[in-house]
């Protein structure tokens, strides 16, 4: 029980420490969406053109010629986690498009046994009870090509909902700014996120929380603060396309992934910290796609305080037929020394396929 306690007090700790700004907030918005992404380990911020540029870099949704749609499911932490996402978008007219995206990440059925024991000491499982906990990500996104051949930029308008229980909830709102610019047969790529700072504001109840402040005696008597500000990140992408014989074609790409903040990165500084991925796309007839990616490297510490360099390799498989996409990633949230790897599954529609 206590141990459990323990669990759940750190939950909420670890989410809402007393720190307004953290290098690591709503983390969850930044694992990726689409398997064709994410088997290039996530190395599309130049390139991306379809419904998912509403998370990669909505500038990209100048090139859709007509409304689509996009469905992943993906587990995480051995099944422990669940991550959905859905998005919409279509073209307004000839220089504009627009989207929306919706991202779940959640663990459900989480035992509560704050009330296992009853006024009298007895322990009773009866009194055991489950809540979830779940981060929702809700985006909003405007593309627009600029006078200038070649350049597009995209804003996307974001609010935040995490829950935890009945223990706490919070609201954040936030803002990304993305720009693609083509040269040839060149493509480029700028996104920045949260450039505005992302700002939750969290809601605590009290009495739950009084439950198990105590898991640790002694300690953390006082109240978590209940604002958390999300530090600006940018990501630098460039992209090429070769085709070979009219029926194949290798798509290239590699993304520098930055933070203003010192972390673990391969390239780390008080002020910049950078993490390089690179991509690539094998793609026959347009129909089937081979995909291989790199990514997430870290100095990682070793059991003997030595450190060395991490990596994260994903691979994918894509299939794609008139606008109808089914993608699928083998990817992971950690480097490949700490790795847990999941299935993720990805589904596009274009929506003209339907009309007459």
């Amino acid at each position: 029980m206590k141990k459990t306690q323990l669990y759940l007090f750190l939950i909420i700790v670890n989410v809402i420490h007393a720190q307004t700004v953290r290098k690591y907030s709503n983390e969850f918005m930044n694992i990726g969406v689409d398997a064709a992404a994410l088997g290039m380990s996530n190395a599309v911020v130049a390139f991306t053109s379809d419904v998912n540029a509403c998370y990669w870099n909505p500038s990209g949704l100048t090139h859709l010629e007509s409304d689509q749609v996009s469905l992943m499911h993906s587990n995480y932490f051995a099944n422990i986690a669940k991550y959905d996402y859905v998005a919409y978008a279509a073209p307004i007219d000839d220089r504009t498009a627009w989207g929306i995206s919706l991202i779940r990440f959640g663990v459900d059925d989480i035992l509560n046994t704050t009330d296992l024991i009853d006024n009298e000491g007895n322990i009773d499982y009866n009194r055991i009870s489950l809540f979830s906990t779940a981060d929702y990500g809700f985006t909003f996104s405007y593309a627009v090509k600029l006078p200038i051949e070649g350049f597009q930029y995209g804003v996307n308008a974001k609010i935040i909902r995490r829950i935890i229980g009945d223990f706490a909830t919070s609201w954040g709102f936030g803002f990304d700014f993305g720009l693609q610019f083509e040269r040839k047969d060149w493509q480029f790529g700028l996104m920045l996120r949260d450039i505005t700072t992302t700002y939750n504001i969290w809601n605590i109840n009290e009495e739950q929380y009084q439950k198990i402040a105590d898991a640790i005696p002694g300690q953390n008597q006082e109240m978590p603060e209940s604002t958390e500000i999300t530090l600006p990140k940018a990501q630098l992408g460039v992209a090429r396309k070769f085709t070979f014989h009219e029926d194949y074609s290798l798509l290239a790409s590699a993304n520098m992934n930055m933070q203003f903040t010192q972390t673990n990165d391969i390239i780390s500084s008080s002020f910049l910290s950078i993490d390089p991925a690179i991509g690539l796309e094998f793609g026959y007839t347009n129909i089937a796609f081979l995909r291989a990616g790199v990514g997430n490297f870290q100095q990682v510490t070793q059991l003997d305080n030595g450190e060395k360099t991490g990596f994260q390799p994903n691979i994918g498989l894509g299939f794609k037929y008139k606008g109808i996409a089914i993608d699928y990633a083998l990817t992971s949230l950690g480097n490949q020394s700490t790795a847990m790897y999941s299935n993720v599954f990805s589904l596009k529609i274009d929506l003209s396929l339907f009309r007459s």
